[in-house]
């Protein structure tokens, strides 16, 4: 045993001195996060605020004034008056405006008689070639609607005096909170994968890693020894994501930390070595680079529910998720980030990032094994 952890160190410090002789890891390992954070974290905002809506208000009333006042006043829509209703039509033909909104005669009057038989009527003209564009725009209306209704009735006959809605974790419903907790997904996953499958793959191009096969060190003790300098990398990553999320994005952080620093430590040792399970396949640092991203950046974005909600796919992909580590760690970082909860409620995520990182270490394992042995 103790010749076991005396192999393992010296494989490890080998690894220390070659990270720091090797400026491209330093670049992936300290200054990706930051780009990726930065790129990621500000351009990807799904609120749609200030969207172009052409009004032409029919009625011109104080009523009809106050309801386009509610309208501008939540932001998410910015008015341009149209002067003619060919123009509505126009508009929408010519991509000037996603939405148009047409208050009809006799609005203000129908608002103030509260007379079920003869509503009042306004028209709302949505662009359906973005029909995600178009959806939230309806939302939004719909939400404007309401809170007009029982600012105009008095909340006696409005529909939003029936229910009260409060979004806990998130009361605002800021994407901004939904996205950058799910990032160490993406980020720490890739740069991991990427550390070792790059620079092992180096070795394999280069002829070193044949030499220390040829060694007496054993598969495992390369596999532990190659596994520590850049699980300790990966980590200092992991801090510097949690680090920006706070300061730079103001998000929230209401979990355990000691509980979320053991999720990234399963997750990024599945990832580390995944990466080199992929070099040894490999051997190339152009293919290895590729895999990397195919397996790093893909699940990331489309199997994780970082994107497209599991729950609306197929019944078939929603279990093949479950095959992909990411799904299980964008839920415990999410979790961990607005809510406090335990590690009961988590333990099949933490179980499903477990399962992988011993899946992925044993077979990188045989595969230097195979590797070895002729």
């Amino acid at each position: 045993m103790k010749l076991f952890f005396r192999r393992v160190r010296s494989v490890a410090a080998k690894e220390y001195k070659h990270i720091l002789r090797d400026p491209f890891t330093l670049v992936v390992a300290l200054v990706l996060p930051l780009i990726f954070v930065g790129m990621f974290g500000f351009v990807i905002d799904l609120d749609y605020k200030h969207m172009r809506l052409y009004v032409r208000d029919n009625d011109q009333t104080s009523v009809s004034r106050r309801f386009l006042q509610e309208v501008s006043s939540s932001g998410y829509f910015d008015q341009t008056p149209l002067h003619s209703p060919a123009r509505a039509d126009e508009a929408l033909q010519k991509n000037n405006t996603p939405a148009v909104l047409i208050i009809k005669p006799g609005f203000g009057r129908r608002v103030k008689a509260l007379d079920p038989a003869d509503p009042a009527r306004a028209q709302l003209l949505t662009d359906g070639t973005d029909n995600v564009q178009a959806s939230i725009i309806q939302i939004y209306m719909r939400g404007i609607v309401q809170a007009a209704s029982s600012l105009f009735t008095g909340g006696a006959e409005g529909a939003s005096s029936l229910i009260r809605t409060r979004f806990l974790f998130n009361p605002e419903l800021s994407s901004r909170w939904f996205i950058v907790p799910a990032l160490s997904t993406v980020i720490i996953g890739l740069l991991a994968i990427m550390l070792t499958a790059l620079t092992v793959a180096k070795e394999w191009e280069n002829g070193s890693m044949e030499l220390l096969l040829s060694t007496p060190v054993r598969p495992a003790e390369i596999i532990l020894g190659k596994l520590i300098p850049y699980f300790c990398l990966s980590l200092f990553d992991v801090l510097v994501v949690f680090v920006l999320a706070l300061t730079v994005f103001g998000i929230p952080f209401e979990g355990s930390f000691l509980l979320y620093m053991l999720a990234c430590a399963v997750y990024v040792t599945g990832a580390l070595a995944l990466g080199l399970v992929i070099s040894v396949v490999t051997r190339q640092q152009q293919a290895a680079i590729q895999f990397a991203f195919a397996v790093g950046l893909l699940p990331s974005f489309i199997f994780s529910g970082f994107i497209f909600p599991i729950e609306n796919m197929p019944l078939f992909f929603q279990y093949f998720t479950a095959l992909f580590p990411q799904r299980w760690f964008l839920l415990i970082s999410r979790t961990l980030f607005l809510s406090d909860a335990g590690f009961a409620p988590l333990a099949p995520a933490f179980a499903g990032i477990g399962l992988f990182a011993c899946v992925m270490i044993i077979l990188a394992v045989f595969k230097f094994k195979t590797d070895v042995e002729p």
